[in-house]
């Protein structure tokens, strides 16, 4: 059999490493040249964080190990505050609970020499999609540099082309199709810290860092070149109102004045971006089509998640082909009864993250909140896992991580220890003392724990799943 992939992006290329492997014939369109071809300053290179749902999906297929050097380990979040403290907040409650920062050019030029590996997986770029017969999944397409139009035909075409996806268009037109589409009202510009004259990191670089505000959002991923990659998140409107923006970092963020030595030229030459979420069905037409990734559920950036859900796309149609190696059909109707329930989920999620990191980053009482969180799980391992440690560091569906950490949340309620989170996190280091059986905590600092282990143990007896 024949598939079709539009897009030779993340999720498409890993699809067609996946398809590959289960004998299938993989011909991969894409409207953009062949970056492996293209200088570093051509290519797209923003940063993407690799979570656990996306190294599943990369060691499924054999290449998290060649990829894992051209990372960066990112332990945690490093906090800027405006008086000038960087707290830092671990992601996790174990040491091995960390993202990993890739740009996209390394992950992606990585990926298509390992599917072109493959056997009966062709590539063609700078083909873009100008039609789609989807009773006969038959694309038509135009090569850019000559302007010749051509048909393929396979056994299904599968749409990974982004947010804006023609396969969708075209696959939904004159059906009774749902579709929403959302534009946040702040756009994104990209500025730099490059690393210091000495070749040194101008900051701390194992971390994401992040500068919160009410107005003003600054997010910088590390590279392995010791520079991070800055993300600047503004009202959109606000981008053109911004004449002197030396002055407005030196109000809102002092501190990357010294860490951006080149803020102004990049401020005036980077391009505004914009940010949309895409919430669509049907994902697929009678066997014959399908969608993946952004094409059927784009998320905003704020939880890490829009490359890793589309990485773990892959990995559960994977598994639904094999469910049904003749019928792709049932395939593409199973992936979708599995998937769409969890994207909607993340969705929602990644629109309540912009708040926290916009807002509750600066609360010292959600800090210690986070403490407290991670304290659970270090003291109840298994029992207590935070909802981001759950999203970020397990594949557990996004929709069952949401349920169980409301659990959790009803639980603090009935313990009593929602308005004790403070003294749960000053109680830090004598809860760690006993757990590691350096003598008991006092009296004090055990109370309320003790009351959630054995709200959480009379729950596991009762057959309910832990908390």
């Amino acid at each position: 059999m024949k598939i079709i992939i539009v897009g030779a992006g993340p999720a498409g290329t890993l699809l067609a490493c996946y398809l590959a492997g289960r004998g299938f014939r993989v011909e991969v369109y894409e409207r953009r040249a062949d970056p492996r071809l293209l200088d570093e300053d051509e290519s797209r290179s923003i940063n993407l964080g690799l979570s656990a749902r996306g190294i599943a999906a990369l060691t499924d297929i054999g290449l998290m190990d060649t990829l894992r050097p051209l990372t960066v380990p990112m332990r945690g979040r490093a906090i800027h505050l405006p008086g000038g403290a960087v707290p830092f907040q671990p992601y996790g409650a174990h040491e091995g609970e960390i993202l990993h920062s890739v740009l996209r050019r390394d992950l992606i030029t990585t990926l298509i020499d390992h599917a072109e590996a493959q056997p009966g997986v062709t590539f063609h770029f700078r083909h873009r999609l100008v039609g789609l017969d989807r009773e006969t999944a038959t694309a038509r397409l135009v090569q850019e540099e000559t302007g010749a139009t051509s048909s393929v035909s396979g056994d299904a075409v599968i749409g990974a082309d982004g947010a804006f996806s023609q396969v969708r268009a075209h696959m939904q037109h004159g059906l009774r199709a749902d579709h929403h589409q959302e534009f946040l009202q702040w756009g994104y510009k990209e500025l730099t810290i490059p690393a210091a004259d000495d070749g040194s990191a101008r900051t701390r670089l194992e971390a994401l860092h992040v500068w919160p505000g009410e107005n003003a959002l600054i997010v910088a991923h590390p590279n392995r070149d010791n520079s991070l990659t800055g993300t600047l998140f503004l009202p959109a409107e606000r981008f053109d109102e911004i004449t002197a923006p030396e002055e407005f970092f030196r109000e809102w963020f002092p501190d990357t004045l010294d860490l951006m030595p080149h803020l102004a030229k990049e401020y005036a030459e980077h391009p505004v971006g914009h940010l949309v979420s895409i919430r669509t069905s049907p994902w697929h037409h009678r066997g014959r089509v399908a969608l993946i990734g952004d094409a059927c559920h784009a998320v905003y950036p704020f939880y890490g998640q829009g490359m890793n859900s589309a990485l773990e796309d892959c990995t559960v149609l994977d598994r639904c082909v094999g469910d049904h190696p003749t019928d792709l059909g049932a395939a593409f109707a199973e992936y979708q009864r599995l998937r769409k329930p969890h994207t909607d989920v993340l969705d929602e999620l990644s629109k309540q993250n912009f708040v926290e990191l916009r807002d509750r980053l600066r609360s010292p009482l959600h800090l210690l909140g986070k403490k407290a969180d991670l304290l659970l799980a270090r003291v109840l391992p298994g029992r207590w896992v935070p909802l981001y440690t759950m999203i970020s560091h397990t594949t557990v569906p996004y929709a069952d991580a949401l349920a169980r950490a409301r659990r959790q949340d009803t639980l603090l309620r009935r313990a009593g220890v929602a308005a004790a989170v403070a003294g749960l996190a000053a109680a830090l280091p004598a809860v760690l003392r006993a757990a590691r059986g350096a003598g008991p905590a006092p009296r004090s600092d055990r109370t309320g724990l003790a009351r959630l282990v054995r709200l959480a143990q009379r729950n596991t007896r009762k057959g309910e799943p832990p908390c």
